[in-house]
């Protein structure tokens, strides 16, 4: 067969844009979208944890962008995007996405070693101690209302009536229920307390904080639970990778000229 030459022309010009139309999965109002740009978010969606690439999820995404496309031409043709609010809340996220994107390469090329990790968590756990403590406590404004309350549970009084009167709104409904905690997570004059009691044991004197008079009780007394190293591995890093990135900021800060 013979092809004419019109016909072969039309032939090789379809050819030549077959590979140009494919690149693009769909257009809009004659703006394509990329394939890349499906591929692109796949891989975020992929990379998140939140779905596997599969041809469900690339439809759905192409869906999404093809909305995300009529959505912002509308806005074009109404030139929202000329607002001023619009222009701040632009260049705030434009900061931001570098910003975050810095920080990233800099954990990247500083990251925590497990010698890090390990140190930090040995000292948390010199920290916790080990024993736990199941206390409870009536806060007062006043050394006198301490007093009058250690002479009513002397008298026979409950402990747990006696605390609704507490100021402490945490623990007052709970009949002043500390539950169990590390003396580490008390301030040093309520530790001091309330570890020098025995079981069951009252203090005998109202112990003055920062935030008032306390009459303290002592439930129990128990060995520390603290998680082995393997299942806080991941916070303890976290937390070291804040803190790199708090002295990388300040070190920034101050060599900054600031007026």
């Amino acid at each position: 067969m013979i092809v004419k030459p019109a016909r072969l022309l039309l032939a090789m010009t379809a050819m030549v844009a077959l590979p140009s139309f494919a690149q693009n999965v769909a257009t809009v109002n004659g703006k394509p979208i990329p394939a890349a740009k499906v591929d692109q978010v796949v891989k975020q969606v992929v990379a998140q944890g939140k779905a596997t690439d599969s041809p469900q999820l690339r439809e759905a995404i192409k869906k999404d962008l093809i909305g995300r496309e009529v959505l912002i031409q509308e806005a074009d043709k109404q030139g929202v995007g000329t607002r001023p609010d619009v222009k701040n809340a632009i260049d705030n996220a434009r900061q931001s996405i570098i910003i975050n994107a810095m920080l990233a390469d800099y954990i990247k090329k500083n990251p925590v070693k497990d010698a890090d990790i390990k140190a930090e968590y040995d000292k948390y756990k010199a920290q916790m101690g080990d024993k736990e403590y199941h206390a409870r406590h009536i806060l007062v404004g006043t050394e006198d209302e301490a007093k009058q309350i250690i002479a009513k549970l002397k008298g026979g009084a409950k402990f747990e009536d006696l605390a609704k009167q507490s100021k402490d709104p945490g623990s007052a409904a709970n009949g002043g229920d500390l539950d169990w905690a590390s003396p580490a997570s008390f301030v040093p004059e309520f530790s001091k307390a309330m570890t020098s009691l025995n079981k069951g044991q009252i203090t005998e004197t109202p112990v003055k904080t920062q935030y008032g008079y306390h009459v303290i009780k002592l439930e129990d007394v128990r060995a520390a639970k603290i998680p082995p190293l393997e299942e806080v591995k991941q916070q303890v890093a976290e937390s070291l990778q804040q803190r790199k990135l708090a002295a990388f900021r300040e070190e920034l800060m101050k060599k900054a000229k600031i007026q």
